[in-house]
């Protein structure tokens, strides 16, 4: 029984909504559109999908390979675009309760500004000019979760990140191979 289960946890996945990130591109975005996402597109191993997560509208999902392996490594969620800083901050600080509470306390949190804002207009400010880090990263046997906030593209958001141990290694070796 023992070494049955040492074989399972060997083969087993993070999961994203309940899906294990595992298989092909296409497959995996199957799942997510069986679980009511909608696919907007695939393009050089990455899928866009959009629906519902975790309570929040009209998320946007990547699903991203890498090429030639084609297996499902890690999905990124965005969130909505805010414009300020206490927007931001709570839906931050929502998911990091929530990921605290499922996956215990985060192994980093790096939750810092390079000079001290004045007020949330600052906040924002030095968010928008890069001159912020706000994020935590929870460590699970199966993979890392990354929460974070970024602005990019003239918006500012929310992005979560599942990295799945098994595949992201498979990704790690290929990469290697190519050096």
């Amino acid at each position: 029984v023992l070494i049955a289960f040492s074989l399972f946890a060997q083969d087993a996945h993070l999961k994203f909504k309940g899906v294990p990130i595992d298989g092909s591109l296409t497959e995996f975005v199957n799942k997510m559109k069986s679980a009511g996402f909608t696919h907007i597109g695939t393009q050089d191993g990455m899928a866009a999908l959009q629906g519902d997560f975790a309570g929040y509208k009209n998320c946007t999902v990547a699903v991203f390979t890498v090429k030639p392996l084609n297996i499902v490594s890690m999905i990124g969620v965005i969130f909505q675009s805010r414009d300020n800083w206490a927007d931001l901050e709570s839906d931050y600080d929502f998911f990091k309760e929530m990921l605290t509470e499922k996956y215990s306390a985060p192994a980093v949190v790096i939750e810092e500004f390079k000079r001290t804002p004045q007020d949330d207009n600052d906040k924002i400010y030095e968010l928008r000019m890069n001159r912020c880090t706000w994020a935590s990263a929870f460590q699970t046997e199966l993979g890392e979760i990354e929460l974070s906030i970024e602005h990019q593209d003239f918006q500012s958001r929310v992005v979560l990140r599942y990295r799945d141990k098994i595949n992201t290694e498979k990704v790690r070796k290929q990469a290697l191979e190519d050096l």
